[in-house]
């Protein structure tokens, strides 16, 4: 616990990390748990790197990103989703909308009138 504590804070402390935005970008501080990582071979007993992935389609990829995020958020944490979901852009809330009906997750708000 106090490892956890020391990175936490630590990592507040400007010049720590490399990159600033690694901090912002850390997984769930933006309300979405992080997409899978996938390295080399394409193939590691059994399981697959998606096509997506090695399609080179920068758009695809992060519209893939996206929803893989969003689904492990609301299988998983979906607690975190609802804290931080007025803070997600409209188009995002919309298709955590649409995906949390297809899991049959419930819960999410509506927007504002």
């Amino acid at each position: 616990p106090a490892l956890v504590i020391l990175d936490a804070v630590a990592r507040q402390v400007r010049g720590v990390v490399g990159d600033p935005d690694s901090v912002v970008q850390d997984s769930f501080t933006q309300g979405l748990l992080d997409f899978p990582v996938y390295t080399r071979p394409r193939e590691f007993r059994g399981l697959s790197v998606p096509e997506v992935l090695l399609s080179g389609d920068h758009q695809k990829v992060a519209d893939y990103r996206t929803e893989v995020s969003l689904r492990l958020t609301l299988l998983r944490r979906p607690e975190l989703l609802l804290r931080h979901f007025f803070e997600l852009p409209k188009e995002l809330r919309q298709k955590a909308r649409k995906l949390a009906q297809e899991l049959g997750v419930s819960g999410l708000p509506e927007e504002p009138s």
